[in-house]
């Protein structure tokens, strides 16, 4: 009978379509059921309600905003693309392109660090045009990696010889540089952040446009030349583009056949590199970089030592101080301000000689200089430096730190 009553209630309720919730219980039953009707549906169509569409302004914000959130687990490559004015005492202004990407081989590996690639094309008016790529793979627990460049230019230039009083004494000359030039290095883990490898070089170099052949002191216009060498380094650097902490050294030895260019003889290349990246407080970082750079007598001209540029010596005209061998040393504080913005300060010298006996102390040039940050990705950032040295300064804007 109660049973019965029990169903009665319900069956009206449900017709009634009074209840909006109810809870049921049978005798015996040890489970409490809840049911909740659904909404009627309304007699005429739904509208679908779309959020409302951002404006450019905030898409752009949006856009780079997330562009710093490591999404390399996520994607199978994390690019952000990005063009602008561009400035460097070599090429003058410019518009350049640049997509810069993160990447992991393996995305269930947490140990090895993301590798990273960099495409860049940039056109200035002063007739200077390059394309390029740049990048390494790292990959199997940091065991293995690959570091590349490609990079195709032409440039206007200027001239003053070789060796530093030529550079101090001489006017300026002009010329058109078209350049090729491709590099790849593969290295293995032998020891805990001790790797050895082997490396290929490969380098075309044209002279164009003269206005003083002379500074070349007889030497063809035109050179190519293949590199084969090996290399061993240290590298403790917790990530390649941005270190914050860790110790890199390098060792490279190239050897370049007679048989693959045409320099007329064989020719080699020594070059040495120490960096160090220590945590001084929060968000800043002090790190030092020496360089050394010795080549074999008779190295052509477009394969000499030059001094200045972005990386090194900025400020100084690339190419103005150009000599067999160069040996260079900075120090440079870097300091996050707030949030993807950040600043440095670097001071620094370098050498340019024939050979170590001829080296000269009076010759070290002087450089410093103060640079801006802000962070286009996770850790990768675009640069704006103003360095000075002796008698020159000069602006640039790159991607990645200079060292």
């Amino acid at each position: 009978m109660l049973r019965t009553l029990l169903l009665s209630l319900l069956l009206c309720t449900v017709l009634r379509g009074q209840a909006q919730e109810g809870i049921y219980v049978e005798a015996g039953d040890t489970l409490r059921y809840t049911y909740t009707p659904l909404e009627p549906l309304p007699e005429t169509d739904s509208v679908v309600q779309t959020p409302a569409r951002r404006n450019f302004l905030r898409r752009i914000v949006d856009y780079f905003g997330d562009a710093t959130v490591d999404r390399t687990f996520e994607k199978k490559i994390d690019f952000t693309f990005a063009g602008g004015p561009s400035y460097s005492k070599n090429t003058s202004f410019g518009i350049g392109l640049l997509a810069a990407g993160l990447y992991r081989i393996d995305r269930t590996d947490s140990v090895t660090q993301p590798s990273n690639i960099s495409i860049f094309g940039n056109v200035s008016v002063s007739g200077f045009y390059a394309l390029g790529v740049t990048g390494n793979n790292i990959w199997d627990h940091n065991k293995q990696r690959i570091n590349y460049s490609v990079v195709f230019s032409s440039a206007p230039r200027s001239l003053w010889g070789v060796g530093y009083e030529e550079a101090r004494n001489n006017d300026e000359s002009t010329y058109v540089e078209k350049n090729y030039r491709v590099d790849g290095t593969y290295l293995h883990r032998v020891l805990p952040y001790t790797y050895l490898g082997a490396l290929v070089s490969f380098q075309h170099t044209r002279g164009l446009k003269f206005t003083d052949e002379s500074y070349l002191h007889g030497e063809k216009h035109r050179y190519t030349a293949t590199g084969l060498g090996a290399v061993a380094e240290y590298d403790s650097r917790d990530f390649i583009p941005n270190p914050q902490e860790g110790l890199y050294v390098s060792f490279k030895e190239v050897f370049y056949p007679k048989g693959l260019g045409t320099c007329g003889k064989s020719l080699w290349r020594t070059t040495f590199t120490a960096d160090s990246y220590h945590a001084l407080w929060k968000g800043g970082i002090l790190a030092t970089d020496l360089y050394a750079e010795f080549n074999s007598a008779g190295t052509p001209w477009p394969m000499l030592a030059r001094m200045g540029g972005s990386y090194r010596m900025r400020g100084y005209y690339e190419g103005r101080y150009t000599d067999n061998d160069m040996i260079t040393f900075q120090v440079e504080l870097r300091q996050r301000i707030w949030r993807r913005i950040g600043c440095t300060v670097w001071a620094g010298a370098g050498n340019v000689f024939e050979q170590l006996a001829r080296f000269d102390w009076s010759h070290t040039l002087p450089n410093y200089g103060v640079g801006f940050r802000w962070e286009l990705k996770k850790r990768v950032n675009v640069r704006i430096d103003y360095g000075f040295g002796k008698n020159t300064s000069g602006f640039l804007l790159n991607v990645n730190e200079a060292f």
